[in-house]
């Protein structure tokens, strides 16, 4: 028998209390691990935002608080950070299985996953924060992530060349120095965490690169080609800062795409590309 996942994915993509989103993620998850899963031809919900709780207060990326990592409270900050990503890392991936139902049900299947892993990774990061007496919503954070899960909300193909390829991306590149600084607080513990989401992190973005992948064959657009065309059409960087080329393609980008989205940022960056 058939199992539809649809009305469970709306109210964990819904809920705004952290606990009550990855409770319902692990049903929802256990619920779909051997199902098949059932066609649904009723639209998606239209909505601005996805579940989040009042706090933490959510401000402009550039007003966030810049504060030191060598005092308690910075480093904490800082943890923080990590864990405000990995709550929206939820929703994305919720989303994602919530509303582009009209692919195949192995599309579902695959970012309920990976909701499921982002949820690990929240409760993994949030117990760290609490070690240092702090918690989830305590210092301001941006919706940057979810701006462009918005943004992209119309066509699945965007979603999978913006979110996975570009924003989930650089956690790759920026994770090793984050935990080489955590590493010399002597955190050890925080470290294994980070370990685990870097991990996990390759996965995703190899799946957001499969039906990347996926949906340019299905339309018959040329991969690179229309990446690079994405990137300039939103004033997206693709590198910043050290460059996880080993990472990158293990989570299926092609060297000879990196190579031409490396040529392509320098470009951008010297004002070439229009």
């Amino acid at each position: 028998m058939s199992y539809n996942p649809y009305l469970l994915l709306e109210h964990a993509l819904l809920a705004a209390d952290p606990d009550e989103k990855a409770a319902l993620t692990d049903e929802l998850s256990a619920a779909v691990q051997n199902a098949e899963l059932a066609a649904e031809t009723a639209p998606p919900l239209d909505f601005r935002y996805a579940g989040r709780p009042a706090r933490p207060r959510l401000v402009a990326p550039s007003e966030v608080t810049q504060r030191k990592m060598n005092t308690n409270e910075g480093y904490a900050a800082m943890l923080h950070a990590i864990c405000h990503i990995e709550f929206n890392a939820v929703n994305l991936a919720l989303d994602a299985a919530y509303r582009f139902r009209r692919l195949p049900p192995q599309f579902a299947r695959d970012w309920i996953r990976v909701a499921e892993e982002e949820v690990y990774h929240f409760r993994l990061m949030r117990d760290r924060l609490r070690s240092f007496g702090y918690d989830y919503g305590d210092f301001e954070a941006h919706a940057h992530l979810w701006d462009m899960a918005y943004k992209t909300a119309y066509d699945p193909l965007l979603r999978m060349a913006l979110v996975p390829r570009v924003l989930e991306a650089r956690g790759l590149d920026v994770t090793p120095a984050i935990r080489a600084k955590v590493a010399q607080r002597g955190d050890l513990e925080t470290c294994a965490v980070l370990d685990i989401i870097y991990r996990d992190e390759v996965g995703h973005v190899k799946i957001g690169n499969h039906w990347y992948q996926h949906l340019c064959r299905e339309r018959g657009l040329e991969p690179v080609v229309l990446f690079r065309s994405l990137m300039a059409r939103y004033d997206l960087f693709v590198f910043r800062g050290h460059v996880n080329i080993e990472a990158r393609e293990r989570a299926g980008f092609s060297r000879f795409e990196l190579e031409m989205l490396e040529d392509f940022e320098k470009s951008l960056k010297a004002g070439k590309v229009v």
